[in-house]
């Protein structure tokens, strides 16, 4: 059998519990073939139930203070607004903005210097990050082995109450998968339900001709790295895909973030030095060496205009992704 049948096979999707019309996981009409290995990860109810319930709880950092969503509210696409650095335990001030959580399923690369490639892998940095949630896996899973219900929840999913770093990771990347967004206006006009405005339409114009080359459609995004023509902040000393890679021409190289859910993501750039859309606009407009602009001030305006088409309010406010009835913490 073809991998693209295998793949399709896979894809026989589960209900979410409550929401028999939305699908656990879906390819949209129109998008790539995801990148994510779903043959050494089915989705299923059961893994999507257990990984909500450990993305929410606090019983995953060392003091029980900070979970997941902690850094990736789901009513800001899966980020945080309140500051531009992310903060873990203790109040600890990390060194970037955290990234927004979608269309994870159709990436190859995380965290802002690509620093992990599988997503199965990818919660192991924060987890174990003294700035972040600051613990030891062997601990966590100790935690979770004498903490009811997790036994029954990871027996539910995979068939044995055993819970190993495996399965944990699995049961996160399930329901990360299932963070899809595909229902903004843009959406809705590719799919001739509605139609931009005047400004809107204008602003598709001008992104197509300066902003897709790295900020490609459906997803608005694509593989790579690439220089935001912003300055070393002197504070942090990131020097973005560099610090991996100790190639000179990575040198501030980041990863290439989607332009879906501006108006929920803020504030903008790995440093979170921008606070509103504007400033990032103008900043790439007085950056001829990025994009051969400048535009005019109304241009900019209708830029913004369809930028903010992106925004899917239906993905931002889903009760299904939201706080599960239940968490735990440890005493």
């Amino acid at each position: 059998m073809s991998g693209s049948k295998v793949f399709w096979g896979l894809m026989i999707f589960f209900f979410v519990s409550g929401i028999s019309s939305e699908k656990l996981f879906f390819t949209p009409d129109g998008w790539p073939v995801p990148v994510y290995d779903f043959q050494q990860n089915p989705p299923t109810q059961a893994k999507f139930e257990l990984g909500r319930r450990l993305f929410y709880d606090p019983i995953l950092s060392a003091d029980s203070s900070t979970s997941c969503s902690s850094c990736h509210s789901n009513y800001n696409a899966f980020t945080h607004t309140d500051h531009a650095l992310s903060h873990g335990i203790h109040d600890r001030v990390g060194k970037r903005n955290s990234m927004a959580l979608f269309n994870l399923a159709w990436k190859d690369a995380f965290f802002w210097d690509g620093a992990a490639h599988q997503l199965d892998v990818q919660a192991l940095a924060p987890l174990t990050d003294s700035n972040e949630l600051g613990s030891k896996v062997n601990e966590v899973l100790q935690r979770l082995k004498t903490t009811a219900p997790y036994p029954a929840l990871f027996k539910r999913a995979f068939g044995r109450e055993e819970i190993n770093t495996q399965n944990f990771l699995k049961a996160l990347a399930i329901f990360e998968l299932s963070l899809i967004s595909n229902q903004s206006k843009y959406d809705s006009v590719k799919r001739n339900e509605a139609q931009f405005t005047a400004q809107e339409k204008n602003g598709y114009t001008l992104f197509l001709q300066y902003c897709q080359r790295c900020h490609e459609e459906p997803l608005f995004r694509k593989s790579g790295f690439e220089k935001n023509g912003l300055l070393m902040n002197q504070k942090l000393k990131d020097t973005g895909r560099f610090n991996l890679t100790k190639q000179h021409e990575d040198s501030l190289k980041f990863t290439i973030p989607s332009l879906r859910n501006l108006s929920y993501s803020y504030p903008y750039f790995h440093d979170g030095r921008a606070n509103r859309l504007m400033d990032v606009l103008q900043h790439y407009n007085t950056t001829p060496s990025i994009i051969p602009f400048p535009l005019s001030k109304n241009e900019l305006i209708d830029l913004q205009s369809f930028l903010l088409t992106l925004d899917d309010v239906n993905f931002v406010f889903n009760k299904k992704f939201g706080y599960p009835l239940h968490t735990t913490s440890r005493k």
